[in-house]
């Protein structure tokens, strides 16, 4: 679960990108959080994952403050940033034995870990090459396999999808069910709204830092345009963004 409690973030003195969001992602949940560029997802997701500090209130992680109690609160997740271009010097292997070293997975579990994970991902073979040789889609990839690594409770997904090739973005999105339906929760960023429409069990609309909306897509229909699409209403939503 991750309960996010009246957090405000300012980068510019007197102008908040984030202005007192109160969220719950539950437990069972696949919560998808949308909003124009600039609205605030990104802030919001370097606050959960303790990138950034917020300015207001706090962020609890199954009740682990990621303010008060960092390490532990982030024991708590998993996180696929928006940007996979890092640690690029390093092999493929060389950064999921570093991942399964910070989580103290023992090495005969970890090298099924991760002959199971990057199989999947069609990344094994190259495990072995420098992550600058890989194309987006594979640096991607690993990224996503390197989170799986620890099998964390809550997944914290920005953008997860960009650059991933039809099949993996099918077996992620699979994946990402079934880590729901398992008691989990999944919290992730998307720009698809068709992918946020067929996959969510909530969405939350930022708009200038502000929720626009949270609720079942039902809800959102039933509020504002009956026979509208998930686009139709977003656009409506955020049409002063």
């Amino acid at each position: 679960m991750i309960q996010i409690q009246n957090v405000s973030k300012s980068y510019v003195t007197g102008k908040k990108s984030v202005d007192g969001l109160n969220l719950e992602i539950k437990n069972g949940e696949i919560f998808g959080f949308l909003g124009p560029n600039g609205a605030g997802k990104t802030t919001t997701i370097r606050m959960i994952t303790g990138i950034l500090n917020p300015d207001e209130g706090d962020i609890l992680l199954d009740g682990k403050s990621i303010t008060k109690d960092a390490l532990e609160a982030k024991r708590q997740f998993g996180f696929v940033p928006d940007s996979p271009d890092m640690f690029l010097r390093l092999k493929g292997i060389e950064y999921l034995n570093f991942i399964a070293d910070m989580y103290d997975i023992p090495r005969d579990v970890r090298r099924q870990k991760i002959e199971d994970l990057t199989k999947r991902f069609e990344i094994y073979d190259v495990l072995s090459n420098q992550m600058q040789s890989y194309s987006h889609g594979m640096r991607q990839k690993i990224i996503i396999a390197s989170m799986l690594m620890n099998n964390p409770k809550n997944w914290i997904l920005d953008e997860p999808m960009t650059g991933l090739d039809p099949k993996s973005s099918y077996d992620l999105k699979e994946q990402m069910r079934e880590h729901a339906k398992n008691g989990n929760s999944v919290f992730f960023s998307t720009h698809v709204l068709e992918v946020a429409e067929k996959l969510c069990d909530r969405v939350g609309i930022i708009s200038k830092g502000r929720l626009a909306f949270v609720g079942t897509y039902d809800e959102m229909k039933s509020k504002f345009k009956e026979n509208a699409s998930l686009e139709e209403l977003f656009l409506e939503l955020t049409e002063h963004e």
